[in-house]
């Protein structure tokens, strides 16, 4: 799938936030995308469990407020909140941790919607020096990519798509535009400039194939 990597991670803003949860500190990843879709669309896009995994991962469970789902091989939690069709919350429990999201859309116009996703984490501080928020971001890049073809298509996005993107020219490109956007984030936020890069270096590592991490592995999604 031919595209312009650069101009395709530029499409996303990105934004980190110090924040606290019940007196414990956070960080807070804020992404935002404008869609050329109405905002009935897009929110059905995200909240269906027919066309979820159009894009993203096959997905189990109630999804209504004080429900829980499941996505296959991934996150699991309950949805704490759901506004139709403007803003919905949950927890996002992986790989033993905790953390929380929140999605909210507003209609620019009758056919473009921006979706602000904001993922806040319990951020430990020796796995966010090696990696910062591009572990979880760039995870969140790739599927918001992915809703971006399926809602311009309106087809599935193919799965092999999911394989093969990370370990292309184009693929990899996009993972560090993505990667360094993230870095760009942190350091507004107040990270130091040059651990922010190195940590941004290890997460582009780990996503494109080939390229090893050097100091351990992050958890996209987590």
């Amino acid at each position: 799938m031919p595209f312009d990597p650069v101009s395709a991670a530029g499409l996303m803003t990105r934004e980190v936030r110090t924040g606290f949860r019940d007196g414990v500190a956070t960080r807070i990843l804020i992404a935002r995308r404008a869609y050329q879709a109405g905002q009935a669309d897009l929110w059905d896009a995200l909240t269906s469990a027919d066309r979820i995994p159009r894009w993203f991962l096959p997905v189990s469970g109630d999804l209504k407020a004080g429900g829980h789902y499941q996505l296959q091989g991934n996150a699991g939690g309950v949805v704490e909140h759901c506004l139709v069709p403007d803003s919905f919350s949950l927890t996002w429990e992986f790989g033993g941790a905790l953390s929380w999201v929140a999605v909210t859309l507003s209609a620019e116009r009758t056919e473009s919607t921006t979706l602000e996703l904001a993922h806040e984490v319990v951020a430990d501080p020796e796995m966010w020096g090696q990696f910062g928020p591009g572990a979880v971001g760039v995870g969140w890049d790739l599927a918001l990519m992915a809703l971006g073809l399926h809602l311009d298509s309106g087809a599935p996005v193919d799965p092999e798509l999911a394989v093969t993107l990370p370990g292309s020219p184009d693929g990899a490109e996009f993972i560090r535009a993505a990667a360094d956007g993230w870095a760009d984030a942190a350091i507004a936020d107040g990270d130091e400039p040059d651990s922010a890069r190195q940590a941004a270096n290890r997460t582009a590592a780990f996503y494109a194939p080939g390229e090893a991490a050097s100091d351990g592995e992050p958890t996209p999604g987590g």
